[in-house]
């Protein structure tokens, strides 16, 4: 049964995405599609380890996931398997329902990410933490995963 809307959800949803695992950053992404589904802008915020799933096509891949999966990909593998949404699919969603793809630039500096090593089919502003701050809504959410 599904859950109606609730008039006093928040007015947005700001998430950093600090963890480098994968599992954190499926759900990131879980959540914030379902946010924009029911018309609540969403922020998503990548920094330090979360920016690495940001890496060219690939960089959710390789990032760690819990026992008894090797990686990003045999995990995703297995969501696909049990019609789980697979993390490309997740961020196709994320960008068609307009979510902000924000990526930090003290996160890249820390981690020595280039710009130009992020994936260039999703629109990413570069900014800081004021910028994020700034994007933020008084009357939102803002969660660190």
């Amino acid at each position: 049964m599904g859950e109606g809307l609730n008039e006093d959800r928040p007015d947005k949803l700001s998430l950093i995405v600090f963890s480098g695992d994968f599992d954190k950053v499926h759900y990131a992404l879980v959540m914030a599609s379902g946010a924009a589904a029911i018309g609540t802008p969403v922020t998503l915020f990548f920094t330090m380890e979360g920016a690495r799933a940001l890496v060219g096509k690939d960089g959710w891949k390789t990032q760690p996931a819990p026992e008894p999966f090797k990686d990003g990909k045999t995990m995703d593998a297995e969501f696909i398997r049990r019609g789980v949404a697979d993390f490309e699919t997740l961020l196709e969603a994320c960008r068609e329902m307009e979510v902000r793809f924000m990526v930090c630039e003290m996160g890249l500096k820390a981690y020595g990410i280039e710009r130009s090593q992020l994936r260039d089919d999703i629109k990413l502003e570069q900014g800081g933490v004021v910028t994020f701050i700034n994007d933020a809504s008084k009357d939102g959410t803002m969660l660190f995963i």
